[in-house]
């Protein structure tokens, strides 16, 4: 934040701490939600776009995940025998179908708000309790959880472009010193062209995605042919048995496992790009029949050569075609890291409407779908992180150590907040609650336990990343607090600046004066300032508020309410959801207040944040604070107001 944060002067009153966010709007603009952001799109379009983006993570997953379980270079693998390759195929069934179908696909996507996903969309669902407090810890739980999800938005990209590339060794051992080159520089093209959006990204990748999809479950369909008696592995009996047969190294294996299903959260935060009903389309035509298909012949395969286990997705393909496959699944796996990229869109901007992130530059890609973002800053960071991650670890299999524990991690929460909402919010009983959450968090725990067990090798990266942006959300949310506290604490009450006498014989000016306010009982210290300096006021003054209200979006007969305090003083509340960007100059002009651009200005406060106040808050979250202060996106553009419209007045505060 630049110290002119327009809701710092003072910035809009935090909620207490664990404090949930505001409740939503009733009325005609929690209708106008309802409706969705989907409906000017076109269905099928959206389809194909859910497939090139929302399911390239777990749609290249075949590339290492039957790898890792049995390729010599994983030091956990497991040996390539008919009990446990059928032991392994059943575990990848059943945790398809129970993680992704039944608890994601079946569940956690009926709990939206109004068409967006995510975690933090699923905590603003949990309604503040009598008392006025909120879910404290729960609230901490589900920030952190947020955060691991950077760290496997780092990963994805690198371990998805890695693995399809390290192909060409399969063809010839002189690939090899061009593999990390090469791989950098797609994943540099990949982060340049999300300026494009997710709708033109998804035209492209969606296409890319269905051949990608129909050569998977071609080259699976040739082995199962083959060797149909790989589908007995659907009998979970098998599972259990390879449990009993590995005891703990089996239990370690299941890190690997989980590897095919790691795309379901970031499925979960996509949800408010696409819609509910074509992901689910895409999944049950699409996705899920492709990659069954595909692991399943990757067993078959399995089953007749053992030592196909170095890498069994690539010897599933003739000789003749496995260059046009490395390229192919070159372009697929480009589109793997969509997911995470998008989804880390979505939730950086949930965080910052919800008051737990800097002011950021947010860019809607598209005019028909609003859930559709680009924000420049988050991209340019994940982008550095993701080829510094593919320098530090050089293979897939290497990665393959670093990967899972994140977003295990984000999956337990989920559930644990799913549980929340649906007992408080929806009236579920304990025991139908506890019962779907405990069956959940069987999967959730096991393949966090098992990936757990990989912190040494490399989970302790993405963990790295994710305390990182929890502190950086935590530090946010508790500066913002300590001066808003400040602010509240000399703010002068509206009633007594009004009254006082000098203001009804004080010079009015012609044109319009908008100085941003934390409510409407107190007068902006911007306002204060102004007076005191310049011994006038403009004819007419608005206090504007800015509140963000938990919903994605506000309709727009419910944005805005004026209130007259006299005196040519007007108080103005405009409302966004979490998924809207604020535009101040439009919101107003749609009022009834007819205001003149060329005669309006706008008054911020520009603090200088000082660090040797007596505030309780460490020295070191201070310093980050201010920090992340004077680095965050100007409120001027972050509010689209005109430039040239803009005064500034600072002030110096002692935190």
């Amino acid at each position: 934040m630049l110290a002119n944060e327009p809701e710092a002067q003072p910035p809009q009153p935090s909620p207490p701490p664990g404090a949930a966010p505001p409740p939503p709007p009733t009325g005609e603009a929690q209708k106008a939600d309802k409706t969705g952001s989907h409906h000017h799109a076109n269905p099928w379009a959206l389809v194909v776009g859910a497939i090139g983006v929302v399911f390239g993570d777990i749609g290249t997953s075949p590339l290492y995940a039957i790898k890792e379980c049995f390729s010599p270079e994983n030091p956990h693998h497991i040996g390539a025998s008919p009990a446990n390759v059928l032991g392994v195929l059943s575990l990848v069934f059943w945790s398809l179908t129970m993680v992704i179908v039944v608890k994601y696909l079946t569940f956690i996507m009926r709990a939206d708000n109004n068409g967006a996903g995510g975690i933090l969309a699923l905590l603003s669902l949990i309604p503040q309790r009598k008392d006025g407090k909120g879910p404290g810890f729960l609230l901490m739980l589900a920030l952190f959880g947020t955060a691991l999800l950077y760290g496997d938005g780092v990963i994805t990209p690198a371990i998805s472009v890695l693995s399809a590339i390290e192909g060409l060794e399969v063809a010839t051992s002189a690939a090899k010193p061009i593999v990390l080159p090469l791989t950098i520089a797609i994943i540099l093209a990949l982060f340049i062209v999300q300026r494009w959006g997710t709708a033109g990204i998804g035209r492209v990748f969606g296409p890319t995605t269905l051949v990608w999809f129909a050569i998977i479950s071609a080259l699976g369909l040739r082995q199962i042919l083959a060797s149909p008696d790989v589908l007995f592995a659907i009998d979970p009996r098998h599972a259990i048995r390879f449990f009993g047969e590995n005891g703990s190294h089996g239990f370690l294996v299941l890190g690997s496992v989980f590897l095919v299903v790691t795309g379901g959260e970031a499925l979960y935060a996509d949800m408010g790009h696409f819609g509910r009903r074509p992901i689910r389309f895409g999944w049950y035509v699409v996705v899920f029949p492709s990659l069954l298909l595909n692991y399943f012949g990757q067993g078959a395969r399995l089953l007749h050569d053992p030592a196909a286990a170095s890498n069994p997705f690539y010897s599933l393909v003739p000789s003749w075609a496995l260059y046009p496959v490395v390229a192919i699944a070159t372009a697929a796996t480009v589109v793997a890291s969509q997911a995470l990229i998008s989804g880390a869109f979505s939730l950086t901007q949930q965080a910052v409407q919800l008051g737990f992130f800097p002011r950021v530059t947010i860019v809607h890609t598209s005019k028909s779908t609003e859930g559709q973002i680009y924000i420049p800053e988050i991209n340019t960071a994940l982008m550095l992180a993701c080829m510094g991650c593919v320098l530090l670890f050089k293979s897939s299999t290497a990665l393959a150590a670093a990967y899972g524990i994140a977003v295990t991690g984000t999956m337990s929460i989920t559930t644990v907040v799913y549980f929340v909402v649906v007992t408080r919010t929806w009236g579920w009983s304990m025991f139908k609650a506890g019962a779907l959450a405990g069956l959940f968090l069987v999967f959730d725990l096991a393949f966090f336990g098992a990936n757990a067990m990989k912190f040494v090798d490399g989970g302790w990266f993405p963990i790295t990343i994710g305390i990182a942006i929890f502190a950086v959300m935590t530090t946010w949310k508790r500066g913002r607090r300590e001066l808003s506290d400040k602010f509240r604490a000399t703010m002068l009450p509206l009633e007594i600046f009004l009254e006082d006498p000098a203001l009804s014989t004080a010079l009015r000016v012609r044109g319009t004066a908008v100085f941003m306010a934390s409510s409407a009982v107190g007068t902006p210290p911007a306002l204060l300032h102004h007076f005191k300096h310049s011994q006038s006021l403009h004819e007419r003054i608005v206090l504007l508020t800015v509140e963000n209200v938990a919903v994605p979006e506000v309709a727009a007969s419910a944005r805005a309410t004026i209130v007259d305090k006299g005196h040519g003083v007007v108080h103005v509340t405009l409302r966004y959801g979490f998924m809207e960007h604020p535009d101040v100059p439009h919101a107003l002009a749609e009022t009834n207040l007819a205001l003149d651009p060329a005669r309006t200005s706008y008054y911020l406060g520009r603090e200088t944040l000082l660090t040797d106040g007596p505030s309780k808050m460490a020295r070191w979250r201070k310093w980050l604070f201010v920090f992340i202060s004077r680095n965050a996106r100007p409120a001027t553009s972050y509010f689209a107001l005109p430039a040239n419209r803009v005064v500034e007045l600072g002030q110096q505060i002692d935190l």
